[in-house]
């Protein structure tokens, strides 16, 4: 019986990470799921989109488009919600005043359910992002490739 019980303990160690991985909806805060789908820390390989948007929950259904916001503190892509970004337009949105490292995955066709397939590309760009009230980072517009 003590052996059942330990087996069981481990069993439920190893599915609960693997299974409550994607946060329930309404779980996160927008600041939290703006980092989720659109902060990576450290670098990432455009071969990496399949892997990146598994993790970060943005297959199901597979996700158009999404962008990953690379080499930068998540103190620094805040920032362009104050001192470090220009108003950009009507409503919240603002651009950095330094341009960022940004890997962005397309859904390279096929069915819309997993498993979903990426094809990524690079880019060095002022971001385009919406902001709070509270200037936090809570949606990801677009970039501004300098020319």
């Amino acid at each position: 019986q003590t052996m059942a019980i330990l087996l069981l303990f481990l069993v439920v160690m190893i599915a609960v990470p693997v299974l409550g991985r994607c946060p329930p909806p309404d779980y996160e805060i927008r600041y939290q799921k703006f980092l989720r789908q659109h902060y990576h820390r450290g670098g990432m390989s455009v071969k990496d989109c399949n892997t990146a948007m598994s993790q970060r929950c943005l297959n199901k259904p597979c996700k158009e488009m999404n962008s990953f916001i690379l080499d930068a503190t998540t103190n620094q892509i805040q920032d362009v919600c104050d001192k470090a970004g220009t108003p950009l337009g009507e409503g919240n949105l603002r651009q950095s005043t330094q341009p960022f490292q940004v890997v962005t995955c397309k859904h390279s066709g096929g069915s819309s359910r997993p498993p979903c397939q990426y094809k990524g590309s690079k880019s060095t760009r002022y971001i385009v992002i919406g902001c709070d009230a509270d200037k936090f980072p809570v949606h990801f517009e677009e970039g501004i490739i300098p020319e």
